[in-house]
């Protein structure tokens, strides 16, 4: 019962006269989202790898908090830390909050005076760099990247995000501390509209900062070209669910007495670990809707790429064969694999296969910039040669014809000889003629 519903739901979601309808259509698209990153948590990839980032955070937080810590008492603004820790602590607790950031500073502290020599300074630069290539390889398996970094970018791109990262943090809380406090400021407040923007202004800012923090990390981390759109939709979700799971989340730890008499002293490490464990999910889970936003072929199989039948290889051989040709004149718009993928709204792992036999038959020809041109002049290339090409050899089925019946063996030659008199000697020229018959 429940599988038919779930069936028929993503019928609903999935059919394509759903976004034609002006009303339905924003409806329909996030549900589609909503539902691919519903899908990815379920198959546990996702919630495994945040668990393993919890696991991460507690061998690297303290060193991570006296290399950031020793970075910003450089500049003066080191005391900017503990109340930046202890706002990301606030859900499990204000009193929790304030007695774990108090133990974790002084854990620094320590720890800043036993190891910031030279050996120590190795060791606390090995173990950051270890936690965010974690994190890396977590967004690089989001978006499907194999390709890891090389050392020497991991290291300019680590220290760059570990300098700059709570560096700009810090500076900006401190640039809205003094503003707030400069007489202008106090004397515009005091006029309207000026006060009720400048008060909106000041609740927003926190919210715009978390957004543009995680915006940077999707940007940053993987191994690919991410454009600032997709990362920034990502960023405004993860900051929203950051902010909405941590109102909820103070609203369960302040309602949950029960679990302090249970646990005790322990019960504030509970529930750090469950509410760091909510915060790398919803990195992770803004990572996957960033990524999905710029490959939407992705949305509907995820991580799975569907096999083609013999009949959409035909069509998407064809189709692809067509836009080719139509563009070939037009230099400002190749195409390449990646955007025809986008194009069919496939898996670009799907139509590579097609791709491949259009190329190996010398009907497409792949350039040193990817793009993609005919093999040979328009005039020349037929579309009985792109089908032939998209079949490929097939050395099973001259075997197997000896055994079908005769009636089968007479109904399938009439249906294939039919469709390849329909082609004829019809050109790749010919069709693109018309121009308005391929949009």
């Amino acid at each position: 019962m429940l599988s038919a519903v779930r069936r028929r739901l993503s019928t609903l979601v999935w059919n394509p006269e759903a976004v034609q309808r002006l009303p339905l259509r924003i409806l329909v698209i996030v549900a589609r989202f909503c539902q691919a990153l519903g899908r990815d948590i379920m198959t546990g990839q996702l919630t495994l790898r945040a668990m393993s980032l919890v696991y991460t955070t507690l061998m690297s937080l303290v060193p991570l908090l006296a290399f950031s810590f020793s970075l910003l008492k450089g500049v003066g603004v080191h005391r900017q830390l503990e109340p930046l820790l202890q706002n990301f602590l606030a859900p499990i607790g204000e009193e929790k909050s304030v007695e774990l950031t108090t133990e974790l500073i002084g854990f620094v502290d320590n720890l800043q005076g036993a190891l910031l020599g030279g050996v120590g300074l190795v060791f606390l630069i090995f173990v950051v760099v270890s936690m965010v290539q974690k994190v890396e390889e977590s967004m690089n398996y989001i978006w499907q990247v194999d390709a890891a970094r090389s050392m020497a970018r991991k290291l300019s791109g680590y220290l760059s995000a570990m300098l700059l990262g709570p560096l700009m943090m810090a500076l900006a809380l401190g640039l809205i501390a003094t503003l707030s406090s400069v007489a202008l400021v106090q004397r515009l407040m005091e006029i309207e509209p000026f006060g009720s923007m400048l008060l909106v202004l000041g609740r927003a800012t926190p919210y715009a900062l978390l957004i543009a923090v995680f915006t940077f990390l999707y940007v940053l981390l993987p191994n690919t070209r991410v454009k600032l759109l997709p990362a920034l939709i990502g960023g405004v979700f993860a900051g929203v669910a950051w902010v909405t799971a941590s109102s909820v989340f103070t609203q369960i730890v302040a309602q949950s007495t029960r679990i302090s008499a249970i646990y005790s002293s322990f019960a504030i490490v509970i529930m750090a670990l469950i509410w760091l464990y909510v915060s790398w999910l919803i990195l992770l889970l803004g990572a996957q809707l960033a990524y999905y936003v710029q490959h939407p072929e992705h949305l509907r199989s995820g991580r799975r790429h569907p096999d083609l039948s013999a009949l959409a290889r035909e069509h998407t051989g064809l189709a692809a064969m067509l836009l080719v040709a139509r563009d070939f004149l037009a230099p400002e718009q190749p195409w390449r694999a990646n955007t025809l993928a986008t194009r069919f709204r496939l898996p670009q792992e799907s139509l590579a296969p097609v791709l491949t036999a259009l190329r190996e038959a010398g009907l497409l020809v792949e350039t040193a910039e990817g793009h993609l041109m005919p093999g040979r002049s328009l005039e020349s290339i037929r579309l009985v040669e792109v089908l032939h090409a998209v079949r490929g050899r097939d050395d099973v089925l001259p075997r197997l014809r000896d055994r079908w019946p005769s009636r089968a063996l007479e109904i399938w030659e009439e249906a294939d000889g039919a469709v390849l008199a329909h082609f004829g000697d019809t050109t790749l020229a010919e069709v693109v003629r018309d121009s308005g018959s391929i949009s």
